[in-house]
């Protein structure tokens, strides 16, 4: 762990952020630092491989005579800091405070890839089953690339086991395994009023402008509840989204019980600040749609004119329900606001990047192997089965090529983490339990036989 903890330091350092506008050769360093960790972990065949867009490493090893090939999955890549002023220490500079690592990346997803490196680097030459590490470098991007990516690579990935280090578990000191995730589709959406700006006293009044026209059109999106209003969105049929034809373990999610304080404390909610929308917490978080404004193009309230403007831009983010489908969801919103434009502004709708959902069935044996190695790296305490409401392109791509292979998602975050906000965080004990929870699944994995 000391070793794994200075790797994961390495990484953090690197500002590997896979948006465009942003300095690629980070990615490319991660990418570099990625192979030389794998190759150091005794994968023998490692290579650097991209589709026209960012770097991917893949690292195998190969099975044993008539044993299972595991794949394990991860991503190098990262968001962007945000504003550093509302970050404890550089984001790019690893930190720990009370018994947890600060920096961008060192929950999501770094610590994924030193998880996979560390149960490796652990087994050495007592590995029982082939390995395969595919580590994504455009996860946070939208996995653009992936289905290329997969489509070259497939015959080096096949695999009969995929563990995707990338969730997260349902406290600290109880692990768990994810089952369902929503999908999600990312939208830009222009409106425009008039071919310049004009004097708001001069013109204000019966001449609209984009912004006011931009914030009625999204105020269209929620109902007074804060229900998704959006007709053609799915919810997932089953109380709290683990049923469905997929579903091996009916009902699990359903008996998790996600308290209102709890869920306040997490996301760190003000005082007096509703929870929007009806049903049950994890019915919201995981099985229902949901759409947030991510963020909008506009004057800067201390450099803005007396002139009413032009245009407005938002960026729009739909998380939607395992059962629907990428197609339906983008069909729907685009027609909501095509209907829902106001004042007769031209609007133009753009879909920035998508990934599709998914449902797993969580009862074959890798399964219960991994639910027994999580129990035994967690001193006895039983996992949980949840859903995310978060997606994973990788896992549906993955799954449309190697429909066999059974896939087990777990992750090294903690309720605490802030992935993708600012002070993310990784708790450093739970780390251990998840490098020793992978350490022990791969060592299990090699009783069951090959499917490929």
């Amino acid at each position: 762990m000391p070793r794994a903890r200075v790797d994961l330091e390495r990484l953090v350092a690197i500002p590997s952020v896979s948006f465009a506008g942003f300095d690629a050769a980070h990615v490319e360093a991660s990418a570099a630092v990625t192979a030389e960790l794998l190759r150091g972990a005794g994968l023998p065949d490692v290579r650097i491989v991209r589709a026209g867009g960012r770097p991917a490493v893949i690292g195998r090893r190969p099975a044993p005579e008539g044993a299972p090939t595991v794949l394990l999955y991860a991503h190098h890549d990262v968001q962007p800091a945000g504003d550093p002023g509302l970050w404890d220490c550089d984001p790019f500079t690893a930190i720990e405070r009370d018994g947890r690592l600060f920096g961008r990346g060192a929950a999501d997803d770094k610590a994924g890839i030193l998880a996979h490196v560390t149960a490796l680097r652990a087994l050495g030459d007592r590995l029982p089953v082939g390995v395969v590490v595919f580590v994504e470098g455009e996860e946070e991007y939208g996995s653009r690339t992936l289905p290329q990516l997969l489509a070259e690579n497939g015959a080096i990935l096949e695999a009969d086991v995929i563990i995707i280090a990338d969730s997260q578990n349902w406290d600290i000191g109880v692990p768990a395994v994810t089952t369902s995730l929503r999908g999600t589709v990312n939208l830009i959406v222009d409106v425009c009023t008039s071919e310049r700006a004009v004097h708001s006293g001069m013109f204000g009044g019966p001449v609209p402008d984009a912004l006011t026209s931009l914030v009625r059109l999204l105020g269209t999106l929620h109902d007074e509840k804060g229900d998704v209003a959006v007709a053609g969105l799915e919810a997932t049929a089953a109380a709290d989204g683990v049923s469905g034809p997929e579903s091996g373990r009916t009902g699990t999610i359903s008996r998790v019980n996600y308290p209102e304080d709890r869920l306040r404390r997490e996301a760190g909610l003000m005082a007096g600040v509703e929870l929007i929308g009806t049903g049950s917490i994890a019915e919201r978080l995981w099985a229902k749609p949901a759409i947030s404004v991510l963020g909008i193009d506009a004057p800067r309230t201390n450099a803005a004119p007396n002139a009413l403007i032009p245009s407005a831009r938002a960026k729009i983010g739909v998380r939607f329900a395992p059962c629907d489908s990428i197609e339906a969801v983008h069909s729907a919103v685009r027609a909501h606001l095509e209907h829902h434009v106001p004042w007769g502004a031209q609007l133009t709708v753009e879909l920035e990047h998508d990934g599709a959902p998914c449902m797993l069935d969580s009862s074959g044996p890798a399964h219960a192997t991994a639910r027994a190695a999580l129990r035994d790296a967690w001193d006895g305490a039983e996992p949980v089965e949840i859903g995310v409401g978060g997606s994973i392109p990788f896992i549906a791509a993955f799954r449309s090529i190697f429909p066999r292979a059974e896939v087990i998602v777990t992750g090294v975050e903690d309720p605490e983490c802030s992935a993708h906000g600012p002070n993310e965080s990784l708790h450093l004990g739970e780390f251990t339990r998840a490098c020793y929870a992978e350490a022990l699944l791969l060592s299990r994995l090699g009783d069951l036989p090959s499917t490929q």
